[in-house]
């Protein structure tokens, strides 16, 4: 990854005396996928309105490519849909974006048709957006966003109240403008499997407070069944589970933990092979959760 396109620090947010965002801190790097993960009402609307420039942090600072000056000049380098798009159900979807277009003083007319191409519409025809699915509408609106061709699209809840099909749209165009066009993306949604095989990193948030930052990998790690295993010496058993077990699936981790991703239904002789090579076992258990046990674990147990 490439360098921060997006740093919140130590962000909070005030209404009256309603603290709905608390110290929430935030980085996103260029050419990532970053998830802001959390249940309704967890303040994910609100951070994101902030960074738009639509309302104020009462504290913290925002920089924008790594400079907390000219924040309103780089959100020209950037692009936010937020909430429902605002279509107007009389015109085809070439109609729409022409006026978002023109009304934009944006030159290029040929980016109609591109647009079009990337989410999915080019087939629509004179067909009416008051015609559209949801998802379709949703895909209108995300091309209206990209009119500018910005560097980083933020959105919000995009596939909140589409069907299955719907969010395996919106999730492919999202790849796609990552992986044909370099756009960095922040999107925010309330459940995590939505975005578990879409984003690089993940930022999970309840009740306007960070609750943790970690990749992609990192989270498939920890949902992942696998061997946890903790010995008088990481060395040694290390060497013992490659040269008498075989395994070579595995990862240690700062703590001393071992944790195995192969031969599961074997713990008995992974015991039994570590002691009879003298090292003594101080942690050895089953481990692994499912992505909704692991998010309502760190969200305290509601989506709500």
């Amino acid at each position: 990854m490439g360098s921060s396109v997006i740093t919140m620090t130590n962000i909070t947010k005030r209404f009256k005396k309603a603290e709905v965002v608390k110290d929430f801190s935030l980085d996103v790097k260029k050419g990532s996928i970053t998830g802001l993960i959390g249940p309704n009402g967890a303040g994910k609307t609100t951070i994101i309105k902030i960074l738009a420039g639509l309302i104020y942090q009462t504290s913290g600072t925002i920089q924008f490519y790594e400079s907390c000056d000219d924040l309103d000049v780089n959100r020209r380098r950037m692009s936010f849909m937020i909430e429902t798009p605002i279509v107007d159900y009389n015109m085809t979807a070439y109609e729409n974006l022409n006026y978002i277009r023109y009304i934009r003083g944006y030159p290029d007319k040929n980016r109609i048709d591109e647009l079009l191409d990337i989410v999915e519409l080019t087939d629509t025809g004179k067909k009416k957006a008051g015609n559209f699915s949801l998802g379709m509408r949703q895909r209108l609106g995300i091309a209206m966003a990209l009119l500018s061709k910005p560097e980083v699209f933020v959105l919000d809840e995009p596939v909140n109240g589409l069907d299955p099909e719907g969010i395996v749209d919106v999730r492919r165009i999202l790849q796609r403008l990552s992986d044909e066009q370099g756009v960095t993306i922040l999107i925010s949604s309330h459940l995590l499997s939505e975005l578990a095989e879409l984003c690089t990193d993940f930022s999970i948030i309840r009740k306007g407070e960070l609750v943790e930052n970690l990749s992609h990998e990192e989270l498939q790690s920890k949902c992942r069944n696998h061997i946890v295993l903790k010995t008088n010496n990481i060395e040694r058993t290390a060497a013992v589970l490659e040269e008498k077990l075989s395994i070579g699936n595995y990862k240690a981790s700062n703590s001393g933990d071992i944790m195995i991703y192969e031969q599961l239904d074997n713990i008995e002789t992974i015991s039994k092979t570590i002691t009879d090579n003298g090292l003594i076992i101080t942690k050895l258990y089953e481990a692994g959760q499912s992505l909704e046990e692991y998010y309502l674990e760190k969200v305290g147990g509601s989506h709500d």
